[in-house]
């Protein structure tokens, strides 16, 4: 929190060719409301400016980042900036896109920056680029579900996760990881109650219509995603129960279908795909499940059978281990969306 709170905090945003022009100019625009916009709204006498915020470029001069937005940047790494917070947003690459030094200077400067006692905030896949400079290693950290196999392939010392919505790295909460695409509204009111205050988080949550994601990022992911691989018995049982994941004896059934030892058929179905073969049955069956409850008011006992569970006590709390809700929590999530 700041000490000084007639001092507005330096907060640098880093911007390159692939920053997310949404996430960018949004957090800019939030953190510069802190403190004055609440404040004009109810006629208050007590504005002031809470953080001061500039966007740095590896390189001087405008470029255009994400879908072709303009960015100017105040400043770059070359000129020294102070910075007190560093903030990764999120960039638009492919869920295999890693980065491959492809920003070195940058990633040294944001390393040297954590180093002289910056904080350093990241939001959704902003993490790849916090990745690419080694501070994630042996640490816990959280982006999109859809870079869980690139944190796997290209940066196996991170601990990835994309369940939850905001994850320390460090036992002194200076590295912070944000979950999906919108992230960044938790991201930025998470950095305004602590850097500020709790109370100027929750009037700027009301002034912007803000909403805490305290669900994370699991209801929202995909759990079946292909995988390629070279493995042509694997991916023959892969076909096989994406069609018959309902048969209570599926497992039984496509290991006499691979025709070798279910022991056999269980590593090389790991080795291929990265999971294992219960959790991709398991996975096939709650995708199902989520597509029932999003699509109609069907009993749950109902779509437990439907999905291919023969107790419905079991499905509840495979279908919370997976999504992070119970099956009635996530059809009043997805209601919305449903019926619009």
């Amino acid at each position: 929190m700041n000490s000084d709170k007639e001092t507005p905090i330096e907060v640098l945003i880093v911007a390159v060719e692939e920053t997310a022009g949404s996430a960018l100019y949004g957090m800019m625009d939030v953190l510069l409301s802190a403190g004055n916009i609440w404040q004009t709204l109810v006629r208050a006498e007590d504005e002031k400016q809470l953080f001061r915020v500039r966007i740095i470029s590896k390189d001087p001069g405008e470029f255009r980042c994400g879908n072709g937005i303009p960015v100017k940047p105040d400043c770059c790494i070359g000129d020294n900036p102070k910075g007190q917070i560093i903030i990764l947003p999120e960039l638009w690459l492919g869920p295999d896109e890693a980065l491959h030094d492809r920003h070195k200077r940058l990633t040294e400067w944001i390393r040297g920056m954590y180093n002289a006692g910056a904080a350093i905030y990241s939001a959704c896949s902003g993490a790849i680029m916090l990745a690419e400079t080694g501070l994630l290693d042996g640490c816990n950290a959280t982006s999109h579900w859809g870079y869980q196999d690139l944190f796997r392939d290209s940066y196996p010392k991170v601990r990835f996760d994309p369940a939850p919505n905001l994850t320390y790295a460090d036992p002194a909460g200076r590295i912070v990881t944000a979950g999906g695409t919108t992230s960044w509204h938790d991201l930025v009111l998470h950095i305004i109650s602590r850097h500020a205050s709790p109370g100027e988080a929750l009037r700027i949550a009301k002034v912007y219509l803000l909403k805490w994601h305290t669900e994370g990022d699991l209801p929202y992911a995909n759990l079946v995603r292909p995988v390629p691989h070279g493995d042509s018995i694997v991916r023959k049982c892969e076909d096989w129960l994406q069609e018959n994941f309902r048969n209570i004896e599926a497992i039984v059934q496509v290991t006499e279908l691979a025709g070798i030892p279910e022991r056999t058929l269980k590593r090389r179905f790991k080795a291929a795909t990265g999971t294992t073969l219960i959790a991709y049955l398991q996975n096939l069956r709650v995708e199902e499940a989520k597509r029932l409850l999003e699509a109609g008011q069907m009993p749950v006992d109902e779509i437990s059978e439907e999905a291919g569970y023969s107790d419905t006590s079991f499905f509840r709390r495979v279908f919370k281990r997976l999504t992070g809700l119970t099956p009635s929590h996530y059809r009043r999530l997805f209601q919305p969306i449903m019926s619009a």
